[in-house]
């Protein structure tokens, strides 16, 4: 089994955890969600793989969900699986899945989890924050 990865690009966390991904080796299957959508059982599936609640997967900043009225605690995970479908953006991302499980990777290092091996150091995020050090260990 490869490594999956439901990519943003736009998305800065999504764009650290996709380079943390090819940095210990692997050209993972990336899947441009916001392109290709979401299915309800691709969702349902992933969510229990990760062990999240769709409340838990929600995008709460820097989507529709406040004006589509998903911040309301009363809104059902069968609505907000409707909403998700609906507009992909409301998933938060990146979504890895790997042999070693399927984790809502954020924040970005969380990754690292998910990897064989740690990539070599030193590593950064994109903002210069230092993940891995020049010995190769995490510091994150």
């Amino acid at each position: 089994m490869s490594i999956v990865i439901h990519h943003n690009p736009d998305c800065g966390t999504s764009r650290n955890v996709l380079a943390l991904i090819r940095a210990g080796g692997t050209e993972p299957v990336v899947i441009p969600y916001l392109d290709t959508g979401w299915t309800r059982p691709q969702l349902l599936a992933l969510f229990a793989a990760a062990g999240l609640t769709p409340r838990e997967a929600l995008r709460t900043t820097k989507s529709p969900a406040e004006s589509l009225g998903l911040l309301d605690p009363s809104v059902s995970n069968d609505a907000l699986i409707d909403a998700m479908i609906a507009h992909p953006v409301l998933v938060n991302r990146p979504i890895v899945c790997s042999p070693k499980g399927v984790r809502l990777c954020r924040p970005s290092e969380t990754v690292l989890d998910l990897l064989d091996a740690l990539p070599p150091g030193p590593l950064c995020k994109e903002d210069g924050t230092l993940l891995i050090d020049e010995q190769g260990t995490r510091i994150a």
